[in-house]
């Protein structure tokens, strides 16, 4: 009986959507242009087409970033008409974008080829692929976070088994319709393999997975988190953004089956056809767009959530990095994430602790900045100011007229990701570690305005110049100054042990009610020393020898069961950062002087409210 509630709930869910997609497009569309794109789309985001494979260049920087190979097919030169993008040999035409059906296949082998095993070394000898706006090839949101195990793994290399994909050239789906049709796709998909999973356990039985949420709910079957993560790689926007939000979770959280198929997220969006970036450049650029160009490779650097970058150099020979934002992205975000929390609330995959709605709240609003490249532009240009004295750091030039709201185009810089810098030197890691902390603290309690995505790749280290190249400022953001004021009081708080100030501001901040249990009340306050941890001591510490992540997932679990009130909305984006460079420093295994650090800006720091109410400093040793 259960089962036949779950395929209720995900069919209910599914009317639903389908029915505003229909709505609203015969409001727009005639019959047969409804049609017509209906049979394109339910075949492409269903799964019963794989689109074409793309292979795609994942290095960054060094040379290879700053040379582009002169002799690949994909990069076009301008300066005759035999160029132009119009009339390039190389053009995929409009009719080469519709995917061909693979009849030889029936639709779950499809989705399932899709993947293939690769063995690879331990994840602490393998670096993670190029990303943008905040996406890892894997980051997700919080990319970094996802490594987490990776991080305070072996550190000698072992042979792993890892689940792969390879990006497929697809187009966007870019109006309402055409999205809503990949949900719908995608509730049915699930709906029929609930269907199968619980006819395969009425004959076999349900497995016996030490009560874990995967073996008590047909939904969370291993062909349905592969028909939910390739359905996000190929919608691609808010959808595929929130993808990457939940693979960053634990299985207190997300079940594993569901994380395990979600690793597939952060590998990497579906790439658009050379015919649909065309458009975009147009209608962004104008249609003149490569008179200001004398090369732009169509082969994308890297394929994220919310767009794609190529490299280019400009008519003055400056090689640069060109941010193209998937049409219809943008317009999508509300529809898009009403149509994940649909889903989720469907099938019950989030626990209530999480708070899902003041945690979509706060993705719409973080979706909407991403979007405005505008807004990204003016970001990128401040921290180039903030940092302009900032001794080994290094913020790229925007170019203005290769620049508008769904293109940014920025000044190429060499180096090679946070990960990658794991396989130098003991001294360049904790070089770099420290600048990383250094950062952090920088921006959150001098400059109040944060980047507040860690995706390694978003920190490039130049070893040759001992700087590390900023780059992805789509999620930056300023933070009050009385929160911040309270903030800084509970870090300190936190690294002096101090449980009576961490439970005052964390009521002040509003992280605590007062009314919660004795069990919340101190599972909050171990997991603050946990986090004070750190910087509670005079002198380098080592994050190699201390597993953090471990001890806050284990509490984590313990809160979600207890909480009573979500976190503040700046929070959300905070922790993202600060989780991000506790576990960059890991996986570096730098020793970092944090309390240090930590002290340098405390005791300079200017309080405002509350501002004769400053904790001691204490020894620290």
């Amino acid at each position: 009986m259960a089962y036949l509630k779950d395929i209720a709930r995900l069919a209910d869910g599914l009317s639903l959507v389908a029915k505003e997609a229909v709505n609203r497009q015969l409001r727009h569309n005639n019959l047969q242009s409804l049609i017509k794109k209906t049979l394109l789309s339910a075949t492409d985001l269903t799964g019963l087409t794989k689109g074409k494979v793309r292979q795609i260049d994942k290095e960054i920087g060094g040379n290879s970033a700053v040379h582009p190979d002169s002799n690949k097919q994909s990069v076009v030169y301008f300066g005759d008409e035999k160029t132009s993008p119009s009339s390039s040999s190389t053009f995929t035409s409009e009719s080469e974008v519709v995917p061909q059906i693979e009849r030889d296949l029936p639709p779950d082998e499809v989705a399932a080829a899709e993947f293939h095993e690769n063995v690879v070394q331990s994840p602490s000898q393998t670096a993670v692929g190029t990303s943008i706006e905040g996406d890892p090839q894997k980051d997700s949101s919080l990319s970094s976070e996802s490594n987490a195990a990776e991080a305070v793994g072996p550190a000698t290399p072992e042979l792993v088994i890892k689940r792969q994909r390879k990006p497929r050239e697809r187009k966007v789906p870019s109006t309402s319709f055409s999205r809503a049709l990949g949900f719908a796709g995608l509730g049915a998909g699930l709906a029929w393999g609930t269907l199968q999973e619980s006819a395969k356990r009425l004959v076999f039985g349900t497995p016996n997975l030490l009560g874990k949420q995967s073996a008590l709910s047909p939904y969370l079957s291993e062909k349905n988190a592969e028909r939910l993560a390739l359905a996000l790689c190929r919608m691609r926007g808010a959808a595929l953004k929130l993808g990457q939000m939940l693979s960053i979770q634990d299985e207190s959280v997300v079940p594993a089956p569901i994380l395990a198929a979600l690793d597939v997220v952060r590998q990497g969006a579906d790439v658009m056809p050379r015919s649909q970036l065309n458009q975009v450049l147009g209608s962004e650029l104008g249609q003149d767009w490569s008179s200001k160009l004398k090369s732009f490779d169509y082969e994308p650097m890297a394929a994220a959530s919310i767009g794609q970058v190529h490299r280019a150099v400009t008519k003055d020979g400056m090689d640069v990095a060109m941010k193209i934002q998937y049409p219809g992205v943008a317009d999508s975000i509300e529809s898009d994430i009403d149509n994940v929390k649909l889903l989720l609330d469907y099938t019950n995959l989030i626990p209530e602790g999480l708070y899902l709605e003041n945690a979509m709240k706060v993705a719409k609003e973080e979706l909407f900045r991403e979007c405005d490249y505008e807004l990204e532009a003016k970001s990128q240009k401040r921290f180039g100011i903030l940092l302009s004295g900032a001794k080994g750091f290094y913020v790229p030039v925007v170019i203005d007229d290769l620049s508008s709201k769904r293109v940014l185009t920025s000044e190429l810089v060499p180096g090679i990701p946070i990960d990658k810098v794991a396989l130098l030197d003991q001294e360049t890691r904790n070089y770099v570690g420290r600048k990383l902390l250094e950062l952090t603290l920088m921006e959150l309690f001098v400059f109040r305005f944060m980047q507040t995505d860690p995706n390694w790749s978003n920190f490039l280290y130049d070893e040759s110049e001992r700087i590390i190249n900023l780059i992805d400022f789509g999620a930056a953001r300023d933070y009050p100054k009385p929160f911040v004021d309270d903030y800084l009081r509970m870090v300190f708080a936190c690294a002096n042990n101090d449980r009576g100030a961490i439970i005052k501001l964390s009521q002040r901040l509003g992280f605590l009610t007062g009314e919660e249990s004795e069990i919340m009340m101190e599972t909050h306050v171990q997991a603050g020393f946990v986090v004070g941890l750190p910087f509670s001591k005079l002198g380098g510490y080592d994050f190699r020898a201390n597993n953090i992540t471990q001890s806050i997932s284990n509490l984590g679990a313990t809160m979600l069961r207890h909480r009573l009130t979500p976190p503040p909305e700046e929070a959300y984006s905070l922790h993202r950062k600060l989780s991000g460079a506790f576990l960059a420093c890991i996986k570096l295994g730098a020793v970092v002087p944090c309390r240090e650090l930590l002290l340098e800006v405390y005791e300079k720091y200017e309080f405002g409210e509350y501002g004769n109410e400053k904790l001691a400093s204490g020894s620290g040793s």
